[in-house]
């Protein structure tokens, strides 16, 4: 089997189908709308290429694809190439726009990938804070002002602390020093599609707040009224 195929670059000249070998072992998996690695050019660069047609045979093919990355559909395949010929543009351009945001770029590393952050949470039990407070052994009023912030927000991050406190990270980290705070390590999915998966969940029971910005917003739909809202919160405090 042969695959004429798209090169991922955006040279004009390169505007049209290179023909290559399918390997029998990637036969069953190359379809149409595959991302492929083939050798391009005199130094047969690696390159991506995109697979817009399969054919049984062809006499311009005498290379082979190296492997596969990734699959489109038929039919993104042949948006990209009306979109090419009514906008007067590359097809590669127009397939590129049906890739997953994140994943266009050629270098991996640069791909978006999962985050690691540190976020803070109470070391010691609130009631024994609670008693160091109320016998002056914790006197700094900032510190005082932090810890309360994160017994109603564990999971926060320093920089989400410093913004809603007004305290410094050297009062975050001093509290971390005398034990009253830990870090915590928390891997962050950034996957750019999620927020396109709606998943059925349990009606929610609103907080105070919440439920006040909430009837705020419903209230202007429901009398017509054009305004702009302004939400609060940190990470995980359910804005979406």
């Amino acid at each position: 089997m042969v695959a004429e195929v798209i090169i991922n670059r955006g040279a004009k000249k390169l505007n049209r189908t290179f023909d290559y070998n399918i390997p029998n072992e990637l036969e069953d998996l190359i379809l149409v709308g595959s991302k492929v690695i083939v050798p391009f050019g005199r130094g047969e660069k690696q390159e991506e290429a995109f697979v817009v047609k399969l054919k049984e045979n062809s006499q311009f093919a005498n290379k082979e694809i190296i492997k596969l990355e990734e699959n489109l559909t038929n039919k993104q395949i042949e948006l990209a190439k009306w979109m090419a010929n009514r906008y007067f543009c590359n097809v590669s351009d127009c397939i590129k726009l049906m890739l997953t945001p994140g994943t266009r770029t050629k270098n991996k590393e640069k791909r978006i990938q999962d985050k690691i952050i540190n976020t803070v949470y109470l070391k010691k039990d609130i009631e024994e804070i609670e008693f160091e407070i109320e016998t002056e052994k914790l006197k700094s009023q900032k510190q005082i002002k932090a810890l309360k912030f994160i017994k109603d927000n564990e999971g926060a991050t320093i920089p989400e602390i410093e913004m809603f406190t007004d305290v410094s990270r050297a009062i975050v980290n001093t509290l971390i020093k005398n034990g009253y705070l830990e870090l915590v390590e928390q891997k962050v999915e950034r996957n750019p599609l999620l927020l396109k998966e709606y998943i059925k969940t349990e009606k929610l029971q609103l907080t105070e707040e919440q439920r006040i910005a909430y009837e705020k917003v419903e209230n202007a739909i429901e009398e017509n009224r054009y305004e702009q809202f302004l939400l609060y919160g940190v990470t995980g405090s359910r804005k979406n």
